[in-house]
């Protein structure tokens, strides 16, 4: 299709955008042709299908660079014992129809992604290898959906992070070696490492980052992962993790912790970018535990971890390391359409102002995963990956919440359509 997107407000995604009034975007095929401003002269249209805007603002599609495609994002119910993942794993796993079903239920979560206006995601842990064919699928049309950067199941180690579910587990480096070499088999392009534990299997109360891979198995995943042209992602709630990862060659760290001068020096010297992930840590520091449902412990160290997070973010801002956002997304209260709050959470506890945030959620992201030549900004040349919503995102970032049309390489969806969890969003909104 060509489309004459008229009458729009367009947000670039550069670092220093400003909104540019009365303008026409026009996309042929997969890509944007041209971007043309109030006072340049249109070309010849009279072969686009018109896209009336009316006043409303085009802006990239949001990139997500830490979502778990496989969970619901929906509240834990009451409980008086951690969640057992490895049964609930073995359950969606256990025979050929119970796979086909989970693999549907994430390729639908993968569409509502896509609705709520994220074009580009990275995954972070999931189900055997259903993110790469999902990511396969959509390409070839047969599903809809945003662009997939996949790691399919992630690393883990005996008594580690989500070991035996979403985590296959690495007892010595020859299996970290053989368990990267099956993930580049299975189609993922990145390698999630669970480099320490977090909040939902501390051990006790102040300990939710206790570093849990050995730093040789963290080296011998890196170099397997690097020969073969994949990255890694790790996993570390502690400074003791972050220190691990970046030491022993991860490309970007997840989640974080307050930083020394150590850590700065070893972001700056590995090239490493930081991915802030606010959203999950939220409702344990924040809400009442009848809220939560957490366990006791679970909001000590969520408190703990939520402000490691903050400060490793402003201090990687004022250092100038590259930094990203994710909302590690199918965590307990965080749903699939709700990419928009961490931009929000961002601003809000970071300090980031609305023009950096939704930079770092687009163009910013996308040069942090290398594909900034074609995705992450409204430019010529570069695919069409867009939203649409009513008003200006730079005055209120909440107004991502209701996205009015997305394009995803240039297929439109218009006024997409998400079922919404009520309760939910209430607790969640109070802290916008």
């Amino acid at each position: 299709m060509k489309y004459a997107l008229v009458n729009a407000t367009v947000l670039d995604g550069t670092a220093d955008m400003q909104p540019l009034h009365n303008a026409v975007v026009l996309v042929n095929g997969d890509r944007i042709e041209q971007v043309v401003g109030e006072h340049t002269k249109l070309p010849d249209l009279q072969d686009y299908e018109f896209v009336d805007i009316d006043g409303g603002y085009v802006l990239p599609g949001l990139i997500n660079l830490h979502a778990h495609l496989a969970p619901s994002g929906k509240p834990p119910k009451p409980r008086k014992k951690p969640v057992d993942y490895t049964k609930m794993y073995a359950l969606m796993t256990g025979n050929r129809a119970i796979r086909a079903l989970a693999k549907s239920m994430v390729a639908r979560f993968a569409q509502i992604e896509l609705y709520s206006g994220v074009t580009t995601l990275r995954t972070a842990g999931g189900v055997l290898d259903f993110d790469a064919q999902i990511r396969d699928e959509i390409y070839a049309g047969k599903r809809k959906g945003p662009r997939i950067l996949p790691a399919n199941t992630a690393i883990s180690v005996p008594g580690g992070h989500f070991a035996g579910s979403i985590a296959t587990i690495a007892h010595d480096e020859d299996e970290a070696r053989s368990q990267v070499r099956a993930l580049a088999d299975s189609g993922a392009q990145w390698v999630k490492l669970m480099v320490t534990g977090g909040v939902m299997d501390a051990d006790k109360e102040g300990e939710p980052g206790v570093l849990r891979m050995p730093e040789e198995i963290v080296q011998a995943a890196c170099d397997e992962a690097h020969r073969l042209g994949l990255k890694v992602e790790a996993h570390a709630e502690s400074a003791a993790g972050v220190r691990v990862a970046l030491e022993h060659g991860v490309d970007t760290v997840e989640h974080g912790a307050e930083l020394d001068d150590e850590l700065v020096s070893l972001f700056k010297s590995t090239g490493a970018a930081y991915i802030n992930t606010i959203s999950p840590s939220l409702p344990y520091a924040l809400f009442d535990i009848e809220e939560s449902h957490a366990l006791p412990e679970a909001k000590v160290n969520g408190n703990i971890v939520m402000q490691g997070m903050i400060d490793c973010a402003k201090r990687c801002l004022e250092e100038g390391i590259p930094v990203g956002l994710g909302n590690d997304v199918g965590c307990p209260f965080v749903a699939h359409y709700d990419y928009w709050r961490e931009l929000c959470y961002f601003h809000k506890f970071v300090g980031a102002s609305t023009v950096q945030t939704l930079h770092t959620a687009t163009l910013g992201n996308a040069r942090i995963v290398g594909i900034d030549e074609y995705t992450g900004s409204i430019e010529a040349g570069k695919f069409a990956d867009m939203i649409v919503v009513d008003s200006n995102p730079l005055e209120d970032l909440s107004v991502l919440r209701n996205v009015r049309m997305v394009f995803m390489q240039g297929r439109m969806v218009d006024r997409p359509r998400i079922k919404r969890y009520a309760a939910t969003d209430a607790l969640l909104d109070r802290y916008l």
